[in-house]
């Protein structure tokens, strides 16, 4: 595992404060030590990826090294979401776990027909939530090699 992917930030777009939280436990559990910047609608989300918004006039950062998106939001949802991350030439190599309740066939389809990474049906038991996080720490940031770039 490289120190640089160990400290990467996670972009989680997530607009249930309960889901965000447990995440953010069963993470702290498993040893997944990056920040985790959460972001409570798809706008949001975007928006911090872009820079732009109530990020506008942060200072420059190195984008977020993988991006968990629920897909059942208000709103903007999560299949918008990631079509317009997908498309955009700035942020779509950012790899991109689906992770919600929705284990529908179609929902599945669409999101790797789109681009996305991995998808996940979310555990709703901690001490599962807990095992998939220790899993995707151990792929994401032991196995893989992410991109690198700074944002506005």
């Amino acid at each position: 595992m490289t120190e640089k992917n160990e400290l990467k930030t996670l972009l989680l777009i997530e607009d249930n404060p309960d889901d965000y939280e447990a995440t953010r436990r069963s993470f702290q559990k498993a040893n997944f030590l990056n920040p985790i910047h959460w972001s409570p609608s798809a706008n949001d989300g975007i928006d911090f990826l872009k820079g732009r918004g109530r990020y506008e006039s942060d200072p420059p950062r190195e984008r977020p090294g993988l991006i968990l998106l629920d897909l059942n939001m208000p709103g903007i949802d999560g299949r918008a979401a990631l079509s317009i991350i997908k498309n955009d030439e700035e942020i779509r190599s950012i790899p991109v776990i689906v992770l919600t309740t929705s284990a529908d066939e179609r929902d599945v389809e669409y999101c790797y027909s789109i681009g996305a990474s991995t998808y996940i049906q979310k555990p709703v038991d901690l001490n599962r939530l807990v095992e998939a996080a220790a899993r995707m720490r151990d792929y994401w940031f032991g196995v893989a090699l992410l991109p690198c770039a700074v944002t506005k």
